[in-house]
Parts: C-alpha cells; sequence; structure tokens
C-alpha cells in the first residue's frame, strides 16, 4: 500500500505540471465519473473478489520472481535481468488502473481528477509500451543466446543490457508523455462520464468538444508503429531461431531445452499482443464497445497474473531457484 501511495503521487504530481495550463485553458470539465465494468450493483461485490485475488497474485507472483532473480546467482544474466524488468512493469500496471476500480466496486461509482485522469492514461500507456519493447528486447536475447551462443557474452554485456533496459522504459515514458500533452490540449465541455474502468485515451476523448483528428491519428499511427515493430521484431527473432534449430542443430536435447526456454516467452508475446493489436490499431471516436473493455482487462490486468505462472511451470532454473529461495526463508 505504501508502494502504491507513492506510486500515485508522483503520478498526480507529474500530470499536474503537465497539464495546469491547459485545465485553466481549455477544459470545463475537472471531474469525471468512470461507469466501470458494470452498472448493476448486485455483480459490484463479486467482482470486487475476484479483482482482489487477480491483484494480490499478480503482486505476490511478480515479487516473488524478482526476489529470486536477485537472490539466485544462477540468475544474474540478461535473460533474468529481463524478466526481472518484466515483473517490475506487471506490478506497477496494475497499480494504475486495478486499485481505483476495487474503490469503485465498493462505493458504487469511482470520481476522479482531471489531473488524475491524465496520470492514469500517462502511466497506463507509458508501462504498456515499454512492455511491448521489453517483449521484443528478450526476444532478441534469446536469438543471440541460441543462434550466436560464442558471441552472447560481447553482445549481451552489462553494459549494454542496461542500455537496452534504459532505452526500453525511455521509449515508453516519452510516447505515453507524447498522449498525455496532446490529451491535455483537448477541448472537454461535458458530459462528464466515461464508459470504462480507467482514463483511457479514446473514451476520454469521446468527451471532447473540440476536434481530436490529430490525437486519433497520432494513436493510431504511433501506437501501432511501436506496437507492430515491436511484433515484428519479436516474430523475425524467433523466425530465426526456429530455422536456425530445424536447419543447423541437429541434438534433440539441444533443440528441447532451446524451444523450452523459449515456449514461456512466446506464450506471453501471444497474450500480450492479441488484445492490443486490435484495441489500438483502429482507432474510431464514441463510446468504447464492450470488446475493447475486454480485452484491455485482460492485457491490464488478467495478463500480468499469468506470466509468473507461465515462466516458473516452464522453466526449471526459475523452479529450482524458487525452491531454494522459499527453502532458506520459510525452512531455514
Amino acid at each position: 500500500m505504501a508502494l502504491d501511495g507513492t506510486f500515485s503521487m508522483f503520478a498526480f504530481l507529474l500530470l499536474c505540471l503537465l497539464s495546469s495550463t491547459s485545465m485553466e485553458n481549455q477544459t470545463v470539465v475537472s471531474e469525471f465519473v468512470l461507469l466501470g465494468l458494470t452498472h448493476l450493483l448486485v455483480l459490484q461485490r463479486p467482482l470486487f473478489v475476484v479483482f482482489v485475488l487477480l491483484y494480490v497474485t499478480n503482486l505476490l507472483g511478480n515479487v516473488a520472481i524478482i526476489a529470486v532473480v536477485l537472490a539466485e546467482p544462477r540468475l544474474h544474466t540478461p535473460m533474468y535481468f529481463f524478466l526481472g524488468n518484466l515483473a517490475c512493469l506487471d506490478i506497477f500496471y496494475s497499480m494504475v488502473t486495478v486499485p481505483k476500480m476495487l474503490a469503485g466496486f465498493l462505493s458504487g461509482h469511482q470520481t476522479i481528477l482531471f489531473a488524475g485522469c491524465l496520470a492514469q492514461l500517462h502511466f497506463f500507456h507509458f508501462l504498456g509500451s515499454s512492455e511491448a519493447v521489453l517483449l521484443a528486447v528478450m526476444a532478441y536475447d534469446r536469438y543471440v543466446a541460441i543462434c550466436n551462443p560464442l558471441c552472447y557474452r560481447l553482445v549481451m554485456r552489462p553494459q549494454a543490457c542496461l542500455f537496452l533496459a534504459v532505452a526500453t522504459w525511455a521509449t515508453g515514458f516519452l510516447y505515453a508523455l507524447m498522449h498525455t500533452v496532446m490529451t491535455s490540449q483537448v477541448h472537454l465541455c461535458g458530459p462528464n462520464e466515461i464508459h470504462h474502468f480507467f482514463c483511457d485515451i479514446k473514451p476520454l476523448l469521446s468527451l471532447a468538444c473540440s476536434s481530436t483528428h490529430l490525437n486519433l491519428t497520432l494513436l493510431s499511427f504511433v501506437t501501432g508503429s511501436i506496437a507492430l515493430c515491436s511484433f515484428i521484431l519479436t516474430l523475425l527473432s524467433y523466425l530465426y531461431i526456429i530455422s536456425f534449430l530445424l536447419l543447423k542443430v541437429h541434438s534433440q536435447e539441444c533443440r528441447r531445452k532451446a524451444f523450452s526456454t523459449c515456449a514461456s516467452h512466446l506464450a506471453v508475446v501471444s497474450l500480450f499482443y492479441m488484445p492490443v493489436l486490435g484495441n489500438y490499431l483502429i482507432a474510431s471516436p464514441g463510446s468504447p464497445s464492450e470488446r475493447d473493455m475486454i480485452s484491455t482487462l485482460m492485457y491490464s490486468t488478467v495478463t500480468p497474473v499469468l506470466k509468473p505462472l507461465i515462466y516458473t511451470l516452464r522453466n526449471e532454473e526459475v523452479k529450482s531457484a524458487l525452491k531454494k529461495f522459499l527453502n532458506i526463508k520459510l525452512f531455514p
């Protein structure tokens, strides 16, 4: 909870600085009502229980991965360094939307200030785009490790890994900053009801009284470019890996081990990209459809819960390190 409060305060202060001018000159609406997933009171308490369990599972699973990667020297490699970054992204990602959604289930309504709405929008797209780039970086890491193992230590040296991680987070931050600034300039004069469970770009722009053509064009082009480029780089990396294993590796054991290390990442990539590409490549005004809301819910809330399970169930190194970590901490 302390981490959540610090994150929210940082987001609020940052976006207040970015949007203070535009709020005074452009925006009439200063507070929004998030309509959430459903208006049926009979469903709100069961949904609260479901999403609390998902949220806690997400936090525990990803914190466990970070702790194991830090505690186990055998996992101090580029692959697990990036996996630790992915776990951090998923922890913060769920903090952006889930606590506010849970509060709405209990109170029956969700109100959010304009500055808080921009903060939520900024960090959601910051973390989401960073994750898309990070998945491509992780695929490149697997390509180098499998197809060029003799050059792996040179190519993926610690300085290079740190640079790639910083570039990943910086790309996501700058991308989200562009959308935040552009959205803060839109004239919002009412109504103030957002048909979503958080402040996303498309439902917020549907409340605009001024032209949103540039915003929607940037959303479609820039988001599509980041998502597609990351997806294509990931896909090309695995096409090279598969062709290399089938054509140049004759040992069945080596093939099995290589495919095993890639299977987890491929599963995570599939879970992330299938809803994202469908949700943001077609930017249209008006209220988001139920399909958009469900797909957003999948990659922002459900997928982060599944990732720790995928990486632990299919990765022998992580499983053995986790068992060792639990034995040391719980049963010394």
